[in-house]
């Protein structure tokens, strides 16, 4: 049997800086894609949403929706309020879709979504994976035989606003958005390296990625002593602006902090900037479990 063409399944990743859309079939091949820059306001968001949505559909059936959104939400009601879009709060972004597109409509923390992506792109089939996110803000997804782990009532597990030995600078530029002075978050993510460097992070010095590098490895450290995963593996603008060099100076500092757990292995995402996206579409063919 062929891949039906006239029915198409859209992902979502809705960042504090950019949206992303795209349709894909049910096989999981991106058909159409677009990008736009993400508009401060809530209506101005939505509407824009709605737009992409449509372009990428092309007048096709929209099957089902799955999407990408920063923290905190609640994944069940659909209802979110992500933290480095201040307009957005207790958005029945579920119920809105649904209304609008009539078909069933999947939305997680954007670092869980990216997990399931990467999972299903990385093939490695491991008990306990972590994928973890460096962009605007920071985050992690924990995967246990591919199924999402999820805390106390459903709680998404806040890996990056974890207190860490740093090294900084500028100690006193040290804030978390999430209002804690200390948070591994507030060091490693790009909106922590602008307001500590005064710069976005593909400017900063040797020097200054090593100060990243090295709490970022202390944050690997934690990560890995409580989870105790076989394979962590990273993505999101900062990661992959970082690269192999960033990835490697933190892992070394990670394996030489570990005392009392193996060392998990540590990779750079194969997705790149697209992992949320293909974790939308995975989740928009497949729902959430």
């Amino acid at each position: 049997m062929g891949v039906d063409a006239e029915r198409v399944y859209v992902g979502l990743d809705i960042g504090g800086t950019k949206l992303m859309v795209a349709a894909a079939d049910e096989t999981g091949r991106i058909l159409r894609r677009v990008r736009a820059s993400t508009p401060p306001g809530l209506d101005d968001g939505l509407t824009l949403l709605h737009q992409m949505i449509a372009e990428v559909a092309e007048g096709t059936h929209v099957a089902g929706i799955g999407a990408a959104v920063g923290g905190p939400l609640d994944a069940r009601q659909g209802v979110v309020s992500p933290l480095h879009q201040p307009h957005w709060r207790d958005v029945p972004l579920k119920t809105l879709m649904e209304a609008r597109w009539s078909c069933p409509f999947f939305v997680d923390v954007d670092t869980n979504v990216a997990a399931a992506g990467e999972y299903a792109a990385d093939r490695a089939g491991v008990p306990r994976f972590l994928y973890l996110t460096l962009s605007t803000g920071m985050g992690g997804g924990f995967l246990i035989d591919g199924k999402i782990y999820r805390g106390s009532r459903d709680a998404h597990p806040e890996v990056a606003h974890q207190a860490i030995p740093f090294r900084c600078t500028f100690p006193e530029r040290v804030t978390c958005e999430c209002g804690a002075p200390d948070c591994l978050e507030a060091l490693v993510s790009g909106n922590g390296i602008r307001r500590i460097y005064g710069k976005a992070a593909e400017h900063l010095s040797d020097t200054e990625w090593s100060e990243v590098a090295y709490n970022l490895g202390q944050g690997l450290r934690n990560i890995a002593t409580i989870y105790a995963p076989d394979l962590i593996i990273l993505g999101g603008g900062v990661a992959v602006g970082g690269g192999e060099m960033l990835i490697g100076e933190a892992t070394r500092v990670m394996t030489r902090h570990l005392k009392l757990v193996p060392a998990p292995d540590v990779r750079l995402s194969q997705l790149g900037y697209d992992t949320a996206l293909y974790g939308a579409l995975l989740i928009a063919r497949q729902g959430l479990d």
